[in-house]
């Protein structure tokens, strides 16, 4: 690439080809680098004013890189009282703005996107300062609002997996919204569809199936939504092998957004209990997702390294008899996370609710296990008395 240079810009390592404006009547001998400052001080006393470089044969050096201010990560706040207080709060009101959405949504009256644009960033808010507060929400189920939670769980998984990939806040905002609209199809399916406790017919499979080009286009409608949110809802039942739904994508054919709420998506309805399906525990959801060939396997690894071998909000059984909830991972010690006991199975009573991190201690987790096993009104007990009685 030729490109006339003024003297004055002339740079040690550039390349010269000829001379083009000058005031006096230097030839030049040959073409080269300029290798010194002194060479090009001695080109201007004998008046050269211009001069041809050849950029591809120039050999200059790396422009020096300013050094990136250090971005302070905030810091996590610990699960306690207030920090559980403020995202069940925040949990309760995205449940209110869904379910006022959809209603709207069936009515016709929806105009744009805008409530949930607020709560997804809202909600990512939250994951960047009081993650595993409203981690622990997303595993405090109630069947009968299934639908409602399921969505709002996935946007909360899929914000903190995006955060723990390294993406930054607006592209985590994105898959927050769009994981929180994936599902919003199922609001237009008949009741008989939508509440199935049983096997599907063919027919009524490829009905289910329309949820997703139903949504789709319903968020369209709404108004402006980013690329990147609609793929989320148009590809999120894609599978890497091709064997998923509408399309068949194959492989990288499928945005990396979607692959990530596929996964999320599996693991939240596995962790839940539903009309026809009854749930199985977290850790449990972590081994059948590394069996599930048809999800990127990679990212499965990945999602398995941020939510942890026994993730916030599990329920699980100690060896000393105690049932508590997992309120914080432990990175150094997979095994062995902070645990807020509150039961003991031994004499099937509930205790003071106390925080225990099992690193520090000589117990261990035997098995994770589901509310029903110990006849627990889980979502009942954790709003009415666990929030009151846990530390601060």
């Amino acid at each position: 690439m030729l490109e006339q240079v003024p003297i004055d810009d002339l740079q040690p390592g550039m390349y010269v080809n000829q001379v083009l404006e000058q005031t006096g009547s230097l030839k030049m001998r040959s073409k080269g680098i300029v290798k010194t400052q002194a060479i090009i001080d001695s080109l201007k006393s004998k008046g050269i004013l211009s001069v041809e470089v050849d950029l591809a044969k120039s050999k200059l050096p790396e422009p020096a890189k300013e050094k990136e201010p250090e971005v302070t990560k905030p810091v996590v706040r610990p699960v306690g009282r207030d920090s559980i207080n403020e995202a069940n709060e925040l949990y309760s009101s995205a449940i209110a703005i869904q379910s006022s959405f959809l209603k709207s949504l069936k009515n016709g009256a929806v105009k744009d996107l805008s409530p949930l644009e607020s709560l997804s960033q809202s909600l990512i808010e939250s994951i960047f300062d009081n993650k595993d507060a409203l981690s622990c929400l997303t595993m405090i189920k109630d069947t009968d609002q299934y639908l409602l939670e399921h969505s709002i769980n996935c946007s909360v998984l899929s914000g903190i997996f995006c955060e723990f990939l390294g993406y930054d806040r607006d592209t985590t905002e994105q898959v927050s919204l769009g994981a929180l609209l994936m599902d919003i199809g199922m609001s237009s399916l008949p009741d008989e569809i939508r509440n199935n406790s049983g096997e599907f017919s063919s027919d009524d499979w490829e009905v289910m199936k329309t949820h997703v080009e139903i949504g789709a286009d319903l968020v369209e409608q709404c108004g402006d939504i980013s690329d990147l949110s609609l793929r989320i809802i148009e590809e999120h039942h894609e599978r890497v092998d091709g064997s998923g739904y509408p399309r068949g994508l194959v492989g990288d054919e499928i945005s990396e957004f979607a692959r990530i709420a596929a996964i999320v998506d599996a693991y939240d309805a596995m962790t839940s209990n539903r009309t026809h399906k009854n749930s199985i525990t977290p850790t449990q959801a972590l081994k059948r997702l590394t069996a599930t060939e048809n999800l990127d396997q990679e990212l499965v690894k990945q999602f398995i390294q941020c939510i942890g071998v026994h993730p916030v909000g599990s329920l699980v059984r100690l060896k000393s008899g105690k049932l508590g909830i997992v309120s914080k991972i432990n990175p150094k010690d997979p095994v062995s996370p902070h645990v807020m006991t509150f039961y003991s199975v031994t004499s099937q009573h509930f205790n003071e609710v106390k925080r225990v991190d099992l690193s520090q201690y000589d117990d261990e987790i035997v098995s994770g296990v589901r509310p029903e096993e110990f006849s627990l009104n889980l979502p009942k007990f954790f709003k009415d008395v666990f929030i009151n009685q846990m530390p601060l």
